[in-house]
């Protein structure tokens, strides 16, 4: 997931090596084709913005490198971005931070990247694009018939998958003031720290997951709430949400991990779920009949054998449901349980998930047609690189 840091870029400079005296001149030549220390830098500096990992420097110069090839490759076949192309992909990539092009320019040369250094990145992206769609699009052609076997697949996978975690802390009469202030500094020192994180889980969190330091585990990314979603979406891997109120609770969630296991991903419209109240509230006693009655369900439908008349069964679109408890469902498969709730009158909230109804966005197959379209692509593409690179002439600075 790309993300803008919109934050101050903090001392670049001292992990840059000197740029050469004339900034302008060539660091690398790539058969003929000069890569500056001026690009170098700019592209470091871009790459440091975007939260790239690793050795920035490094990756620049392997990436422009690999870009005058690839222009070279697009000149040669007549494929290089239009002006038209460029200025959508511009627009497309800063939508990425809800931003328009103009925006995101803005926000870039402010913290010491130039327009071009953006350009020049969509630009080459395209270009290469245009290449293998050129070279290899015959080949990657997607029958009807391969279509339906990825559908399939995808609606068995699950498609998108998110791994989040949670903390969670009852709200009281007494304790509301005092427990949002402490969510507030929590989604401010744990953020970004996994570690920081769990460790806050099993110290405050009253959730069953505080157990295994909030972790969730993977889940649908349909099954999460659209309000969550929204949330968490946007974070970087280890970004804590600010605090979410949940009714008769307060939480903050950290992404931990986001992955395409199909490629479409199925969304939830409606949700089942069965209610038990023990008056009371959250007492030991409560827990141990709690605990009793989820040893003795295997699915929601044996309610009504082992408990006739003592439930709710609720169904319900997706965005109807309480929040609270639709957060809670978040952490359930089907005809998993939780307790860790309390209904509007103080009693101990036995949860169980019965089932989620999901449907295919509309659009899927062409959104599926175009996915192994793309993934055949770039099953060519590092071939053909490579291949560039072995008949490339590179020369250093000295």
């Amino acid at each position: 997931m790309i993300r803008l840091l919109l934050a101050a870029c903090f001392g670049l400079a001292t992990c840059l090596p000197a740029a050469a005296q004339n900034p302008f001149s060539a660091a690398v030549t790539v058969n003929d084709r000069a890569v500056t220390f001026w690009e170098l830098e700019q592209r470091a500096r871009f790459l440091q913005l975007l939260d790239a990992p690793g050795d920035l420097l490094e990756t620049a110069r392997r990436t422009l490198i690999e870009e005058r090839l690839q222009v070279d490759a697009a000149e040669r076949l007549g494929v290089v971005a239009s002006a038209e192309e460029l200025e959508d992909g511009m627009e497309e990539f800063a939508g990425r931070a809800n931003l328009s092009a103009d925006a995101f320019i803005s926000q870039i040369e402010s913290r010491g990247v130039a327009a071009e250094t953006f350009r020049d990145f969509v630009f080459a992206g395209i270009t290469w694009r245009n290449v293998l769609r050129a070279q290899f699009g015959s080949r990657a052609q997607v029958t009807e018939e391969e279509v339906d076997r990825a559908l399939a697949l995808a609606a068995i996978e699950g498609g998108a998958q998110i791994l989040i975690a949670e903390i969670v802390v009852p709200l009281n009469a007494q304790n509301q003031e005092e427990a949002r202030q402490l969510m507030t500094q929590l989604a401010q020192t744990t953020n970004g720290s996994v570690d920081a994180f769990s460790a806050a889980a099993r110290q405050y969190s009253a959730a069953q997951s505080a157990e295994t330091g909030g972790a969730l585990g993977y889940r649908p990314l349909a099954s999460l709430p659209p309000a969550l979603q929204s949330l968490i979406l946007p974070l970087p891997p280890g970004g804590v949400t600010d605090p979410v109120p949940l009714g008769q609770a307060i939480a903050i969630f950290q992404l931990r991990d986001f992955r395409e296991e199909g490629f479409v991903t199925p969304e939830a419209t409606a949700v089942e779920y069965a209610i038990v109240p023990f008056a009371g509230g959250l007492t030991e006693a409560n827990l141990a009949q709690a605990r009793e009655l989820e040893d003795s369900l295997d699915t929601c439908d044996d309610l009504f054998g082992v408990l006739p008349g003592g439930f709710e069964r609720v169904v319900s679109e997706v965005d109807a449901v309480p929040a609270a408890i639709a957060a809670e469902l978040v952490a359930l498969d089907d005809n998993e349980i939780s307790y860790d709730l309390t209904t509007e009158d103080g009693a101990l909230m036995f949860l169980m998930l019965c089932g989620r109804t999901t449907e295919l966005p509309e659009g899927a197959r062409e959104t599926v047609r175009q996915a192994l379209f793309n993934q055949r692509l770039e099953s060519y593409a590092d071939g053909f690189l490579a291949e560039l690179m072995s008949e490339a002439i590179i020369s250093e600075a000295e």
